[in-house]
């Protein structure tokens, strides 16, 4: 009877064993799945460089190893599948000359693009085992920060002037975050000094005296940082002459405003009508010569002909000359007086008669 029931108890026993040698054999990564290791779960990578992701795998078969990378989209997009180093059918056009496989199943990425930022996915898979390996790695694919430099207004201030914006500006750079500092100290947020919501802009709601300082800033993302120049701001004190003269100087600008509304130009004519011109006749022409006038040749345009006309200038008679001019009455060269061209044509000096009893005329 003992003996039968020491067989019973054997039997029971044994069928446990197996089944814990099974499960600690699958665990630990036997001959039954490929055991995978993954040293580091996040690689980052700038704009035009490598990318690394690494990977290791154990398995007790000799068989090549079947690799395959997959980046996680909307849905799976296969990077590149292999058998060992042999790469398996055609890349995709964006990974092609930028992709290498290692013996472990190590993804080499070159000339690294903002698009190849995402999740991958590895399955390393054995003919003789049972499971396959699996992990996972996110690449973050950033840009370079320039040097970056502080934006205002202008370089000095008045007191007590409000809302002086200071702006921290960069070229290139992707996820950056920024910190401010005055004097050399870290600047946070206080009661006269706001940062905006990505801390690019320094806002300084009331200037006083104390603002008088150095200011920086430094630009910083995953894959590096940068410190802007230091930039002086200068602050002027406010005085009352100052005040005076700024509210005296806005008054005048309103009074003259002002007047200008108001005034409206005067309609009077500013140039007389001009008289017309008198015409002389022969009597008038006799007498202003007899008087002593000067007479003296304008030439003028009418209808296309140059006509030659007499402009007389009155003079105050010479009594010294009246004896003279007595003398001469009766001459014939004084009866007549001078005569000009009117037109090239026709002439204005009148006929005399000659002493044969022809008429002459004189020519100029």
């Amino acid at each position: 009877m003992k003996e039968a029931k020491e067989a019973q108890s054997k039997a029971k026993v044994i069928p446990h064993i197996l089944w814990l040698v099974c499960l600690v054999l699958f665990n630990s990564g036997g001959v039954l799945a490929v055991n995978m290791t993954i040293p580091s779960t996040l690689v980052r990578g700038t704009v035009g460089g490598e990318a690394l992701l690494s990977v290791r795998y154990i398995s007790f078969s000799l068989d090549l190893p079947v690799i395959k990378w997959q980046l996680k989209r909307e849905k799976f997009v296969t990077v590149v599948q292999s058998i060992g180093t042999d790469i398996i059918g055609n890349l995709r056009p964006e990974y092609r000359d930028r992709i290498l496989i290692f013996e472990n199943g190590t993804l080499l990425l070159h000339n690294l693009r903002l698009s190849d930022e995402g999740a991958y996915d590895v399955e390393i898979s054995i003919t003789d085992d049972t499971f396959p390996g699996e992990g996972g790695i996110t690449l973050t694919v950033d840009e370079p920060i320039s040097r970056p430099y502080i934006q205002m207004e202008a370089s000095s201030v008045l007191e007590l002037s409000e809302n002086f914006i200071l702006n921290c500006s960069h070229e290139n750079g992707t996820r950056t975050t920024y910190r401010w500092s005055k004097g050399g100290k870290p600047l946070t947020n206080e009661t006269r000094f706001v940062l905006s919501a990505d801390q690019k802009l320094l806002t300084i709601t009331r200037v006083l005296m104390a603002d008088d300082d150095i200011y920086g800033c430094m630009v910083e993302n995953p894959v590096g940082r940068m410190t802007s120049l230091p930039i002086r701001l200068t602050v002027y004190r406010r005085s009352s002459l100052y005040i005076i003269l700024s509210t005296g100087g806005i008054f005048l600008l309103i009074t003259l405003v002002t007047i200008c509304a108001c005034w409206t130009p005067s309609k009077k004519s500013r140039h007389p009508a001009r008289k017309p011109l008198c015409r002389f006749d022969d009597h008038s022409h006799h007498s202003l010569i007899n008087n002593g006038a000067d007479v003296l040749p304008i030439m003028t345009e009418h209808n296309g002909k140059n006509v030659v006309t007499s402009l007389y200038i009155l003079q105050q008679k010479d009594p010294s000359l009246d004896d003279m001019s007595s003398s001469s009455i009766g001459s014939p060269e004084h009866d007549r007086p001078p005569c000009y061209n009117g037109s090239l044509n026709e002439s204005s000096c009148p006929r005399s008669t000659s002493p044969l009893g022809h008429s002459s005329q004189r020519y100029p």
